[in-house]
């Protein structure tokens, strides 16, 4: 009996840490990513995405930067390159041990580093450069919130597509919807 009983709470403990754990599905033009974000060491951030998926914010948006070897990022401006409307910035929290490595989703701001808003990244490289080093200006870095888990390859296909100069692609690469997963 004890046995069985410690298998129970086991599974309790491995289904509460999944919920913690969301997953989205970024529907774009060229394929699907998904991406499990970290609630537990980003949670305003998690939280702040989360709020901009429910509110369909992302549907019609595109990949405005895409820049080989380095990352790509989207989230904020409609195929005619205007840039949406957006809630209050959400404090950084790129001081929570996540990296800016290959594969991993971030939130992209301004020189001020409580800036971010809708806008994210997928890095495309390990950009060890953008991480937190310290709580100063210079220092904070940019906040890692997740990881694609599946999808890799459409990533790496947005992240080759030819630009015009200012790294916006060519031709537009849609981000059709983000859903919860």
């Amino acid at each position: 009996m004890p046995v069985k009983f410690a298998l129970v709470v086991i599974a309790c403990l491995l289904s509460s840490q999944a919920l913690a754990q969301p997953s989205v599905q970024i529907n774009t033009s060229l394929g699907a990513i998904v991406v499990e974000l970290d609630s537990e060491k980003a949670p305003r951030t998690v939280a702040n995405f989360l709020e901009y998926v429910k509110s369909n914010h992302y549907s019609g948006t595109v990949f405005h930067r895409v820049i080989p070897r380095f990352m790509i990022q989207g989230g904020g401006m409609t195929r005619d390159m205007q840039e949406k409307p957006t809630r209050a910035p959400v404090r950084n929290e790129a001081d929570n041990g996540l990296a800016n490595e290959i594969g991993t989703i971030a939130m992209a701001r301004t020189a001020d580093p409580h800036s971010a808003t809708a806008q994210f990244f997928i890095n495309v490289a390990n950009n060890g450069f953008l991480n937190h080093t310290s709580k100063d200006e210079r220092g904070w870095g940019y906040a890692v919130f997740g990881k694609v888990t599946q999808g890799m390859e459409v990533v790496n296909k947005i992240a080759k597509s030819p630009t015009w100069p200012g790294d916006v692609p060519t031709q537009p690469i849609i981000i059709e919807s983000i859903v919860l997963k």
